[in-house]
């Protein structure tokens, strides 16, 4: 089946817009349906219990200390501590067995009959599981008593700290705000137990799962499973067809006339390009130190191997969870981010040979500028945590910690990124303008500069809440900005850069690769922006999202098909090449990064979306393993292949040495092998069991954390872990020594040229 690449084009562009009009009718039929926030909460008696300021200012508390890199909410966040919705969930119904107990029977809960606690649980059950018509919301008696006493264990815990749970004392400073946080956590278990208007199902579609406060799977998470199981089996059997029905070319290495990197002219720009590596495996280094940190805080949560007590620091205080959890996230988002802007910015002159006027100098100024936000950044970040920039500062979301996971960053900042996606595509524009003058609006640089384009277009769903939003709404738009840069925009940027190296290499020709890019790109955005709704399920957004989440995450799928057929395609050019091929390494990341994103994003992401699955493993270490498999797997490797190739065409050939770039590359494989699969995973599928057997709350629970076996599993990653380490010490120390032996640059003439140029320019495009 031979589809041509204008057709493809114009497909690519129908899907695009239909998912920005699905997303956006979503968006408006959220805003309708979105949980109240009632204006009161109010005791047997009529006393007010709570207000809707108070929830709001609870929930500034909860970002503004930065509670979502400690524990979730709503099952979104960090693993380490509680979910602070099934945790006020728990011990909202625990005290209420209690209130009952005494009440009753003056005794404790756990001294009644099987019979007897069934009878409380009853009444429990029953007085959870109801509607809510409007109005204040009114509390029982057990439920004003329950409502206090999560209030005290919240200032206990948050305030005055809890080290056994790896809380520092003053983690909130003022008692007041952990009692407000506490409000904001129960109005999220409030929304996970109430009736959805017309539903006999919560706002939360009944997560997470309890059954004495009535929450079990509802009857669309169990349908919508099994017909996300029919269309995961149709989506591969797809995946198959379409590879082996429409005809794309795969990358030949034997007998095609490949480029010497001495014969490649190095333009001022791309020199200038190369300074973003050292400063990537910079950052590099520091997020996996934080992450070792991190790892280790799972076995010992109030320090370091004794070392604090050795220095006498308290590590916990200096350096807690959250903080270092913000600062992991934060620096493996910059160093990949810091390598493909350096890619982007180094390509344009490796196919047009054109430099453009002052192009080196804003090469230097957007790493200047990168620099500089970054480090105003993660200084805000700190000054926020440590209450510095704190809720009393009406800027504190701005200049400070806005607090959500992955976007913590303050909001001036994050417009200092959107600014530098700016300036960075109109580089891309610069470069590739001589390509872009030639060929058409569905050519190679021209889908470059549409996924460039797309990163920042999505970033700006970012500005579309603040800390007075409703935490439903926060997390619709917060998701726009992860999910649909990792699944849209970067799958997009990542088809595009692969199509376009294997050009440079000339292992492919230009419209082949743009044929393959596009179809990727296809299936790729039109299954991934819609299939950011499995994020929606349970966090209170409409339960209309279970179908397009189910549907749409099953056929991202084909696309991953595809990029594993690619990746074998690419493995056996690599076979039949011989030590005489320049780029083997950087074509070994390539094929590295497709092998992971098929097993983090495809075995593990599609076995986590499944509904019925999810519902269970929300928030547990299943989705750990999925995210670094896919995330460091998949966009890391990529990255940093892309940065073997740029320093492999700007060393001197003869000063060129690959041995520790090899070492770092085996490394990173076998240890990212070692903690998903010894350690991660395992621990997932614990975590799975408890949930399905004991509860949810137990899954995230300390105790399920210090049992045994799990703590042996959290040493099972120290070898993975160091393996990895190790990988990115030799790496960084490779890109600095290499730094002292870069090829001088060329002068650009007038017209573009060179060996790649002359091989590219001159293709007909129409």
């Amino acid at each position: 089946m031979d589809v041509t690449r204008k057709t493809l084009a114009k497909i690519l562009v129908v899907v695009f817009v239909a998912n920005l009009v699905v997303m956006g009718a979503g968006a408006l039929y959220s805003y309708q349906n979105a949980p109240p926030i009632p204006q009161e909460v109010v005791g047997p008696d009529g006393q007010t219990v709570a207000t809707d300021e108070r929830i709001q200012a609870g929930k500034a508390t909860f970002q503004s200390n930065g509670l979502m890199n400690h524990g979730s909410i709503l099952g979104n966040g960090a693993y380490f501590g509680e979910d602070f919705t099934a945790d006020a969930l728990d011990l909202k119904t625990q005290y209420m067995q209690e209130y009952y107990a005494n009440e009753r029977r003056d005794q404790s809960y756990r001294s009644l009959s099987d019979a007897q606690q069934a009878a409380i649980d009853s009444r429990v059950t029953n007085e959870l599981d109801r509607d809510y018509d409007g109005g204040p919301v009114e509390y029982s008696a057990a439920e004003l008593f329950a409502h206090q006493q999560v209030r005290e264990e919240y200032v206990d815990r948050y305030a005055n700290g809890a080290r056994e749970r790896g809380v520092p004392a003053g983690m909130i400073e003022d008692p007041e705000d952990a009692r407000q946080f506490a409000d904001f956590a129960l109005w999220t278990a409030w929304v996970s137990h109430t009736d959805r208007p017309g539903a006999d199902y919560s706002y939360t579609n009944n997560w997470p799962y309890n059954p004495v406060a009535g929450n079990v799977p509802a009857g669309p998470t169990v349908v919508w499973s099994a017909i996300a199981m029919v269309l995961l089996i149709a989506g591969a059997g797809i995946g198959v067809w379409l590879y082996h029905s429409i005809e794309l070319a795969e990358p030949e290495i034997a007998g095609i006339d490949i480029p010497d990197p001495r014969e490649v002219d190095l333009l001022p720009s791309q020199r200038a390009a190369t300074r973003y590596i050292p400063i990537a495996a910079l950052l590099f280094v520091v997020q996996v130190l934080f992450g070792a940190l991190l790892a280790h805080y799972y076995v010992e949560r109030d320090g370091f191997f004794g070392l604090g007590d050795l220095l006498g620091i308290d590590i916990l205080q200096w350096l807690p969870f959250a903080i270092s959890k913000t600062y992991h996230l934060d620096l493996a988002i910059l160093w990949v981010a810091t390598l493909w802007i350096g890619a982007g910015l180094f390509l344009p002159g490796l196919l047009t040979g054109h430099e453009p006027d002052h192009q080196r100098t804003l090469v230097n100024v957007l790493l200047g500028a990168l620099v500089v936000v970054v480090v105003g950044g993660f200084v805000g970040v700190w000054l926020g945590f440590k209450g510095v920039i704190g809720t009393d500062n009406p800027l504190w979301w701005i200049l400070g910690n806005e607090g959500l996971e992955y976007v913590e960053v303050g909001r001036l900042w994050q417009f200092g990124l959107l600014l530098g996606f700016v300036l960075w595509t109109i580089l891309l524009y610069r470069g590739f303008k001589p390509m872009l003058e030639r060929e058409s609006r569905y050519g190679l640089a021209h889908m470059i500069i549409y996924a460039g384009g797309s990163i920042g277009l999505l970033f700006v769903a970012g500005v579309l809440y603040t800390p007075q939003t409703n935490m439903v709404m926060t997390e619709f738009w917060r998701w726009w900005v992860v999910h649909m840069w990792v699944e849209g925009s970067f799958e997009f940027f990542i088809v595009a850069v692969i199509g376009i190296t294997l050009v440079s290499m000339g292992l492919l020709e230009k419209r082949s690769a743009e044929k393959a890019v596009m179809l990727q790109a296809l299936f790729v955005m039109g299954s991934g922006v819609i299939g950011a709704s499995h994020h929606y399920w349970w966090v209170g957004l409409p339960d209309v999202w279970i179908p397009f989440g189910s549907i749409f995450s099953t056929l991202e799928l084909i696309p991953l098909i595809l990029i594993l057929f690619e990746a074998l395609g690419q493995y056996r050019a690599l076979a039949t090449s011989d030590e005489s091929f320049a780029y083997r390494l950087p074509f070994m990341f390539i094929i590295a990064s497709g092998a992971w994103n098929f097993l983090g994003a495809g075995v593990l992401g599609f076995f986590i979306n499944l509904p019925m699955i999810n519902y269970y493993e929300h928030g547990t270490y299943m989705t750990v393993a999925h995210a670094h498999a896919a995330m460091f797997g998949a966009f890391g490797f990529l990255a940093l292949g892309m940065a073997v190739y740029m320093l492999r065409l700007t060393v001197d050939p003869d000063r060129w040495n690959e041995r520790r770039l090899r070492w770092a590359f085996w490394l990173w494989n076998a240890g990212l092998a070692i903690m998903v699969l010894i350690s991660l995973l395992p621990i997932g599928f614990l975590q799975l069991e408890t949930a399905f057997t004991q509860g949810y709350d137990a899954a995230r629970s300390l105790a399920f954390y210090n049992g045994d076996l799990v703590q042996l599993l959290f040493w099972a990653r120290f070898p993975g872990d160091t393996l990895l380490i190790l990988g990115t010490v030799v790496f960084a120390y490779d890109v600095i020594r290499k730094r002292f032996v870069l090829r001088e640059t060329s002068t650009p003439d007038e017209t573009p040229g060179g060996t790649i140029p002359d091989r590219i320019l001159p293709e007909d495009d129409d």
